[in-house]
């Protein structure tokens, strides 16, 4: 099936054909038809597989003009990359009609995109925080909204926006049409669609797991931080058709430590992503990595999702991830339209076992590759992979001691005094058997 085979107005044809796509992924063919029905959508689709599209072209086919511009389709995602990312795809499938689509996400200046709303929108894209106080205090008017989409709802509920998106669906019209997309089905997705849905078709792209056929994955044992960033450097230095490298760290330390690694290596040609970083600085590594100025981009996962740069030669995992879905995430940034990526892995051996359910996750067996005979292997360990030392510890707090009673001992016999009127007669009398008379004692008349 072609695109020309759907029923697609004259101006999505013009811009699909402008942006050279002829023939719809499988997630786009599947739910063109059950959305223009009008019913509820649930679609599990892996990063990669076109989903974005699959929900804008029936969106855009049935967005119908309004004098008063207030919101008709509402979309959110997690992150503010994302929101930039699918305000883009709007912009580009939307070349030859007379819409306006709006991105809202916190770290932007509210003032800003509070004047943009009142300036009228037909489509808002958000991240839910910035979407609950838009709501809140009037700038967003809610009343027209005709459809909603959640994307990547598994990750949103991971970052903890279980309340927004709860504040957000009480607010809608309760008539409207409601397609959620998620890589994995949770209990907690469930649960959403069951109270907020309306016997939503489910509609599956590829089996959760899944591994993409057009990325060829490999793994190295490596024993710790310093060898992995010899590795790399290695890599990166033989290989040259690395010529555009994402790379996956498990914190935002780590991403920082493997920057001023690599840094002085390939000057002006490195990035890194993070939360912590701000948001100009995000999107302008972003910017600097899809346009070919940047060669590597490391980034963490809270990331992952947000990212969709054309033509990344390779994934690296420099480290595993516990969650292993998060895995397919990341190696879905590479092999996109049809073309081949590479994913490799360093693996420590405290990593083994997050490898072995990433395994049984996707039912495939990551081939081990030998290490290069001239890589360094470092003695070195970070502070965190040092050996910790558990000491006993020792209460040094005083005992508390027993009561010992008052703080006096009885007096022996002999100390014992005890006040008494003496009979000097009657002693006397005892000891010399006669009473004495005092010499010089006048006798009594």
């Amino acid at each position: 099936m072609t695109f020309d085979e759907l029923n697609l107005t004259k101006p999505l044809l013009n811009a699909l054909s402008d942006l050279g796509y002829t023939t719809p992924t499988t997630i786009q063919e599947k739910v063109f038809s059950v959305m223009m029905s009008g019913k509820d959508v649930c679609g599990i689709a892996q990063t990669g597989t076109g989903k974005t599209f699959a929900y804008l072209l029936p969106s855009l086919r049935q967005l119908s003009f309004s004098k008063d511009r207030l919101p008709q389709l509402l979309i959110i995602v997690p992150t503010r990359e994302l929101v930039v990312q699918v305000v883009e795809e709007v912009r580009k499938l939307s070349a030859y009609m007379t819409l306006q689509a709006v991105g809202v996400y916190g770290g932007g200046n509210i003032k800003v995109q509070m004047a943009e709303l009142k300036q009228g929108a037909d489509i808002v894209v958000a991240t839910p925080g910035r979407l609950v106080d838009l709501a809140m205090n009037g700038s967003l008017k809610t009343k027209a909204i005709k459809k909603l989409v959640i994307d990547e709802v598994d990750e949103m509920l991971n970052l903890g926006f279980r309340t927004q998106l709860k504040n957000i669906l009480d607010l809608l019209p309760q008539k409207r049409q409601n397609l959620l997309f998620s890589a994995t089905i949770t209990q907690e997705v469930e649960q959403l669609m069951h109270t907020y849905f309306n016997n939503p078709v489910r509609i599956e792209a590829a089996p959760v797991g899944t591994p993409l056929d057009n990325i060829e994955q490999s793994s190295y044992k490596v024993p710790n931080f310093y060898t992995k960033v010899n590795l790399l450097d290695l890599l990166l230095e033989k290989d040259s058709e690395m010529s555009k490298v994402l790379i996956f760290v498990a914190t935002k330390k780590l991403a920082d430590q493997l920057f001023n690694q690599l840094e002085l290596g390939y000057l002006n040609k490195i990035g890194v992503i993070h939360s912590n970083k701000d948001q100009n600085h995000r999107f302008n590594s972003v910017n600097q990595f899809h346009e070919g100025n940047y060669r590597i981009l490391i980034a963490t996962d809270i990331i992952a999702r947000g990212l969709d740069v054309a033509e990344v030669s390779h994934v690296i995992n420099f480290d595993i991830p516990e969650i292993p879905e998060n895995y397919i995430h990341r190696i879905g940034r590479t092999g996109r339209a049809d073309r081949k990526g590479k994913a490799i892995s360093f693996v420590t051996e405290k990593e083994e076992e997050f490898r072995e359910v990433i395994e049984e996750l996707m039912q495939y067996e990551i081939p081990v590759l030998p290490l290069p005979d001239y890589l360094k292997i470092s003695e070195i360990l970070t502070p965190d992979e040092e050996p910790k030392i558990f000491m006993k510890n020792i209460d040094l707090t005083p005992q508390k001691r027993e009561s010992t009673g008052p703080a006096f001992h009885e007096k022996i016999a002999k100390n014992l005094k005890v006040n008494v009127r003496r009979d000097h007669a009657a002693e006397k009398m005892m000891k010399y058997g006669r009473p004495i008379k005092r010499s010089g004692q006048k006798p009594k008349k």
